[in-house]
């Protein structure tokens, strides 16, 4: 499991050192019309290139996040900042936004990112998304995108989003989850973990996870494909 956590690590950090790297996280052979070709060309003006490029994900949630003014959000696994600076614009100067991340290459880009776009309210952390370096009831609303699937402690990360969500907050990712159930062998494919689908849940196990953290009124929103047996998702739930 060490293996794979490095191994995802490293995939992230060579990213954030090569931004000219216009694939998703779940890679060429997840198909189509992932990362940053899903947000709109107006939706990015300002924000500088290398945020964009850096994005790694399969949707775009701050466009079902519903975010408001005032509020104050955390995205988990924000990587070049792209996310963070969109929700930064939505919550306005009387609102705030935290961006966590693991990887050291990656906090350097999006502070740089967020020094050059100008942007005062927002701050990054160095953190895992199953240890969230946040008070009790400290946020809004929580984003990700296509990151949960990295993790190799899912139920801690729901714990822990629930944990900072304050009571009624929002939890609103895109995320892959797969149609079927995987075998052992198939989710011990390194390749397959860092490219987004070895570690994806299925949509029942990612609902009562949930759940069984303390979330209500989950739902599931499928969007695309991205490979054989695996979808891309916007899931919703409430605190």
């Amino acid at each position: 499991m060490t293996d794979i956590k490095e191994a995802v690590r490293q995939r992230y950090a060579t990213a954030a050192l090569q931004v000219h790297e216009t694939d998703s996280c779940c890679g060429p052979a997840a198909g189509d019309g992932l990362g940053a070709e899903l947000y709109a060309a107006l939706e990015t003006e300002g924000i500088p290139d290398t945020a964009r490029l850096a994005s790694l994900g399969c949707g775009n949630p701050t466009a079902v996040a519903a975010l408001r003014e005032g509020e104050v959000v955390l995205d988990l696994g924000s990587g070049g900042g792209l996310d963070v600076f969109l929700s930064a614009r939505r919550v306005g100067p009387t609102g705030r936004v935290y961006g966590l991340d693991m990887t050291d290459e990656m906090l350097d880009l999006a502070r740089r990112n967020q020094e050059e776009a100008g942007i005062e309210n927002v701050e990054f952390l160095k953190g895992e998304i199953e240890a969230i370096p946040l008070p009790d009831d400290a946020v809004d609303v929580i984003i990700s995108n296509c990151v949960i699937n990295l993790s190799l402690d899912k139920p801690g990360v729901f714990r822990e989003a629930h944990r900072v969500l304050r009571p009624g907050g929002r939890f609103a990712v895109t995320d892959i989850l797969t149609t079927r159930r995987f075998t052992e062998e198939e989710q011990s494919d390194l390749a397959a973990w860092i490219g987004c689908l070895a570690g994806a849940l299925y949509e029942d196990d990612f609902v009562s996870g949930l759940e069984e953290a303390g979330f209500h009124g989950v739902e599931v929103e499928v969007t695309h494909g991205v490979a054989p047996d695996a979808v891309s998702a916007i899931i919703r739930a409430t605190a």
